[in-house]
């Protein structure tokens, strides 16, 4: 684990295995909840699809069929 990584999930990789998966599972959901605002930003001021996708790295229909509905 780098640095940047251990400072991102507050663990220095010696805490209690358990703590830091929870620790994990946290920042997981809190990079979901950024993310899916930044698409809706992205799409409400006019960028397509194919150029989200692109920023994602991923295709054009995953992007759709994971944040279509916003």
């Amino acid at each position: 684990m780098n640095d940047t990584t251990r400072t991102a999930v507050g663990g220095t990789g010696d805490d209690e295995p358990l703590a830091e998966l929870r620790r994990l599972q946290a920042v997981r959901q809190e990079i979901a909840r950024l993310e899916e605002a930044q698409v809706r930003r992205a799409r409400l001021r006019g960028h397509s699809w194919v150029s989200i996708a692109s920023a994602l790295g991923v295709s054009k229909q995953a992007a759709h069929k994971k944040y279509g509905r916003i």
